[in-house]
């Protein structure tokens, strides 16, 4: 949902001469939309956007009201419970994912001998890495793609809930599974699950958190979903000596996070948006708003403004295929598309899901014992959820492409330091501390940049008449490479051993580095719909600007020391219609 930013001297638009007009304007979209027996706090809602006069000279907003909405961005962590219990869901989700990921790491130290699949041969490789992989697998090749259709059938709510359902058991489905193909088939089916879940609850948190935290709160899937892989871990610690079972109980575990999960998403409101989406809404939109903002007002005010921006269309409902086309064929979506999928794309180069899977075979191979790989592993983990809590207040202070251009480059350094470890015989104590210290840098480095922006940045960029689409495809197109780089992951180090692997990891991340300097425009504090002006830039102009104003100017700023040299702003055309140019 949009939502109108106050100036900083907390002066808003004044009743312009033809007032009347607007006021009539406003009784005919509360007769249309069944508003009608809220018109007073409508009339308010668009006296306190017009014109240029003090807020609290427009009758007849109370002292409270007015507060409220100067509180927008003077109090802007001060909102309803409800609306952070929509964040609380997004946090259960993240969890889950996370656990399910761990997981599979500490039982990667069991199941392949209960399988007799422990000797390393090829088919034994390609088999583990299938299972690795298998959550990615099929959330790349099905769970993204079920996300829109589900969304559009059940609602936000339902789809989440639906999924949640079946993540539950697939959980319990692979603890009691007695051989590999039903492993297999259980982290399939826990794959499908997991995509609607992630791709969904990342919408859905968007269109319900208002624009000025965002970014803040949208850290929250990363941040749990490493907060998820630290509870993983440390069940995988609780439980590493239960004999054969153990890689049982560790796969079972993450079925506690779809419980409390199951009952939250069932008292939160419908997303906001989704009734706009779907029938036009408005009078849904606003009862579930007014229950997501401290004042009704502040409800009216970001439905009206929507109401007021939504360009006049003819009523289409493109068909799922069509909308799928239409990612690659309309320019401002397509803009948004290649910029969803690059920020995906560097996710996985940067190599943090093969820690996340192999960290504890990793260290176990290094010489650590298996209760040493498994801590290990836990530390790793700790310090991926510590290191998320910088991005609540850098995502929407130094933004969303600004946090990736300035992690990358010490990921890369890290990672190529943690593949030299590797030069250090496995006896002398130093091999063990540095890979360790490389590995928990690379982590704390990922944790603020990398990590949240993704999903972040995702959830925002795609208009709402492609957003689930966009943003299920985004998560099929990191999940297949997760999906590739997991299941090849076995057969690298087995080819190129634990240092080359790791050398390989650290030039992909300077490509990573190059992707989102090319294609990832900014998109910090700006609302779902002033983005459309943010990706009205054709992508031929936006890279040469990258090359020709904006990298000049670093170095003059940051290598030269040049204080005063100023950066030339890029501006988009601003025209809604202009959007859809063929220009590229």
């Amino acid at each position: 949902m949009s939502r109108h930013e106050e100036s900083e001297d907390e002066r808003i638009e004044s009743p312009a001469p033809e007032n009347h007009v607007a006021i009539g304007e406003v009784i005919e979209f509360a007769r249309i939309y069944n508003l009608s027996h809220k018109l007073d706090i409508f009339r308010k809602a668009s006296l306190s956007i017009q014109g240029d006069a003090l807020l609290e000279d427009v009758p007849p907003i109370t002292d409270h009201e007015t507060a409220a909405i100067l509180g927008e961005t003077k109090s802007k962590w001060r909102q309803p419970l409800l609306m952070y219990l929509t964040v609380v869901a997004t946090a259960l989700g993240a969890m889950g994912q996370g656990w399910a990921q761990t997981s599979m790491n500490g039982a990667n130290l069991y199941f392949p001998k209960a399988f007799d699949l422990d000797a390393d041969t090829p088919r034994n490789n390609l088999i583990l890495g299938l299972i690795n992989s298998g959550i990615y697998l099929s959330n790349g090749l099905l769970g993204a793609w079920l996300v829109a259709p589900l969304n559009g059938r059940l609602g936000r709510r339902g789809a989440v809930f639906s999924a949640t359902l079946v993540s539950l058991l697939a959980n319990i489905g692979g603890a009691l599974t007695q051989n590999w193909q039903q492993l297999l088939f259980f982290r399939l089916v826990l794959g499908c699950a997991l995509g609607i879940i992630s791709s969904t609850l990342n919408v859905f948190a968007a269109e319900c958190v208002p624009a000025a935290i965002r970014g803040g709160l949208a850290v929250s899937w990363q941040m749990f979903c490493a907060f998820g892989i630290f509870v993983g871990f440390v069940a995988n610690v609780a439980v590493y000596d239960f004999g054969p079972n153990t890689w049982r109980l560790q796969l079972a575990g993450p079925f506690l996070s779809t419980i409390p999960l199951l009952t939250i998403i069932y008292i939160c409101p419908e997303s906001p948006a989704w009734y706009l989406k779907h029938g036009n809404r408005y009078d849904l939109a606003f009862s579930s708003l007014a229950r997501l903002r401290n004042t009704e007002l502040q409800a009216a005010r970001e439905v009206y403004i929507n109401y007021l921006q939504r360009p006049e269309k003819v009523s289409t409902h493109p068909s799922y295929l069509q909308q799928v086309v239409q990612l690659a064929t309309i320019p401002r979506i397509r803009r948004a598309t290649l910029a969803a999928y690059t920020v995906m794309i560097s996710q996985q180069l940067c190599g943090i899901n093969i820690i996340s899977f192999y960290s504890s075979t990793i260290f176990a191979d290094s010489n650590f014992s298996t209760f040493g790989a498994l801590v290990a592993s836990t530390v790793f983990g700790f310090v991926n959820f510590v290191g998320a809590f910088p991005a609540v207040w850098t995502m929407d202070t130094l933004g969303r492409r600004s946090l990736l251009l300035l992690t990358l480059p010490f990921m890369a350094i890290t990672m190529l330091a943690a593949g030299l470890s590797f030069s250090v015989p496995n006896h002398n104590p130093a091999h063990l501390w540095l890979l360790a210290t490389m590995i928990y840098l690379f982590c704390a480095e990922y944790s603020p940049g990398m990590g949240p922006v993704p999903a972040a940045y995702t959830a925002e960029v795609f208009p709402l008449s492609h957003r689930e689409i966009g943003v299920s495809s985004a998560v099929a197109v990191t999940n297949i490479w997760a999906a590739a780089l997991s299941l090849t992951f076995p057969a690298l180090l087995s080819t190129l051993g634990s240092q080359g692997a790791f050398v390989l990891y650290a030039l992909l991340n300077l490509i990573a580095l190059g992707l989102v300097f090319f294609f990832v425009p900014e998109t910090r504090l700006k609302t779902l719909e002033e983005l459309d002006e943010v990706f009205s830039i054709p992508t031929r102009r936006f890279v040469a600007y990258q090359v020709t104003e904006y990298l000049p100017w670093w170095v003059r700023r940051y290598v030269l020391r040049r204080k005063k040299v100023e950066l030339k702003p890029l501006e988009g055309s601003g025209v809604y219609q202009e959007l859809y140019q063929d220009e590229e």
